[in-house]
């Protein structure tokens, strides 16, 4: 039995022909932003989009794969993130297209443009989970306050909005994280179900 071939790049253009419109070509806009002003900010609004679609699947990741005592709050803490983040995907992608860009749609082009690197396959320990998932808010707030800085220096008000509103959620989001790893909640009781588990198989010995 042989393997399948991997499908190329060349392949797969030609099984779906040329775009009517390349991802290159910007359309003028509508909304009256300068040219000078879209070619600086359209790379860093596909930079965020790569990044919140990394974090996005792994908040999914973590949603399906968390165990322990404290598994339904955090199954549905990592659902609200997720889902949070599908939300402001949606509000920046729209906001390429209002510039007239094409945002960046295909998974692995997406995952180059990320800032955030996705985890390993496989099951992380809970707290290694909320930290990964917590450098990878901190990495998106500063991507996002750099890129408002860019919309302001440009007079973009519409998308500096829009971006200040992903940076509100982000901080909250990382916000509520550093509260889950606090000394006092999974650490305290992680180490203390260890040292029962260790008394009782002495007890049994």
């Amino acid at each position: 039995m042989t393997g399948s071939t991997p499908v190329t790049p060349e392949d797969r253009q030609s099984e779906y022909g040329e775009p009517w419109r390349p991802q290159q070509m910007i359309e003028e806009n509508p909304v009256d932003i300068s040219d000078e002003a879209v070619e600086a900010l359209l790379p860093k609004l596909d930079e965020i989009l790569g990044t919140m679609w990394t974090m996005y699947h792994q908040y999914h990741k973590h949603h399906w794969l968390v165990e322990g005592p404290q598994f339904r709050d955090l199954h549905l803490f990592f659902e609200e993130h997720y889902t949070e983040l599908h939300k402001y995907i949606d509000r920046i992608a729209e906001r390429i297209t209002a510039l007239g860009g094409i945002p960046t749609c295909a998974p692995t082009n997406q995952s180059a443009l990320s800032h955030v690197t996705h985890e390993p396959e496989g099951t992380y320990r809970l707290r290694d989970m909320l930290k990964h998932d917590l450098k990878a808010e901190s990495t998106l707030a500063s991507l996002v306050r750099e890129s408002i800085d860019v919309a302001l220096e440009h007079g973009d008000h519409g998308t500096k909005r829009q971006l200040e509103k992903v940076l509100t959620k982000t901080e909250d989001r990382a916000h509520h994280i550093d509260h889950f790893l606090g000394e006092d909640s999974l650490e305290l009781s992680i180490t203390d179900a260890e040292v029962v588990a260790e008394g009782q198989d002495k007890v049994h010995a």
